[in-house]
């Protein structure tokens, strides 16, 4: 039993990374925008993370200054997008490719470092709980605040105003026109705001998952993350449970591992990736792929310009 919740708490703690990124692409999907550049963005954010911390001492630097470099970029993807109607795709990929390089480049001179990083603590009362305290109470300040995520975006996307506004423009970008509402500013602000959850994702692999940097670190977590929003079908909680399904075999392939199994090391870090390309055909071929169809933004992916409105 003790090993089983172990691997739950590993899983939690693996899962959280992804989280961020499926919760932050969630919303900016849910606006229209489809950003693609989820993995070099958390690259950005696990190294601006990093330095920050290193540089200061302070860890809340190092999650300001992942958030800042998220943003900027979601802010350079949604002037390109948005503003100049640039194919989304292409500018996603143009993104991770950006990411993947500069993080690469400027983070050399910090390889072999290590930092203090965010340490984790017990709820009181809620940690006592059996085995789901060890789960989810007995973490660090960024997993609690993940699970408030997943609950906030939730209640704000089905239960107030501007989460409904959100969805319209994701939806009808004319239609929200028509009612007075600015696709643009709101396209522009989600697309912001989300590639700042998305850099968290990565400073959460730099600076309480590891504490150190290493190049490519995020492994395609943010390509995985991609794959989360459509197996969640926009919705966060489902996004929590493929996070954590992603992490609890990842946790247990780290277990095997370290008991010096005959399978080859090679195959079994493969196994968290391979189990997401079998969930993805799961959804497919069990006849979900036209229910993932009717949740998508009817307007994802698709440039708005004013001046077509009829």
């Amino acid at each position: 039993m003790e090993t089983f919740v172990s691997i739950l708490a590993t899983a939690v703690r693996s899962g959280t990374p992804i989280l961020y990124a499926s919760l932050g692409e969630i919303i900016t999907q849910k606006s229209g925008v489809m950003n693609l550049g989820l993995e070099g963005i958390m690259l950005m954010g696990a190294l601006s993370g990093f330095v920050a911390s290193y540089t200061t001492g302070n860890p809340w630097m190092g999650l300001l200054a992942a958030f800042g470099i998220g943003a900027c970029l979601g802010l350079i993807h949604a002037f390109l997008t948005v503003s100049l109607g640039s194919n989304q795709v292409v500018c996603g990929l143009a993104m991770t490719m950006f990411g993947g390089g500069a993080s690469a480049l400027m983070g050399r001179r910090y390889i072999g470092h290590t930092i203090q990083g965010i340490r984790g603590f017990d709820i009181p009362f809620l940690s006592e709980i059996p085995i789901v305290g060890r789960v989810f109470f007995s973490q660090d300040i960024m997993v609690y605040a993940s699970l408030s995520l997943v609950f906030f975006i939730f209640f704000f996307l089905k239960r107030t105003r501007p989460g409904l506004n959100l969805r319209v423009v994701g939806d009808s970008p004319k239609a929200a026109d028509s009612l007075g509402l600015s696709v643009v500013r709101i396209r522009y602000f989600y697309t912001i705001l989300g590639a700042g959850l998305v850099a968290l994702g990565g400073a959460y692999m730099s600076m309480v998952h590891n504490r150190f940097w290493a190049e490519g670190m995020t492994a395609g977590r943010g390509w995985i993350a991609v794959a989360m929003v459509i197996f969640a079908i926009w919705n966060p909680f489902q996004a929590a449970l493929g996070a954590y399904l992603f992490g609890g075999v990842e946790a247990f392939q780290l277990r095997l591992q370290a008991a010096g199994t005959a399978v080859p090391a090679p195959l079994l870090m493969m196994l968290p990736y391979v189990m997401t390309i079998l969930v993805l055909l799961f959804i497919s071929i069990a006849g979900k792929g036209r229910r993932v169809s009717l949740a998508a933004p009817a307007a994802l992916g698709i440039p708005f310009y004013r001046e077509e409105r009829d």
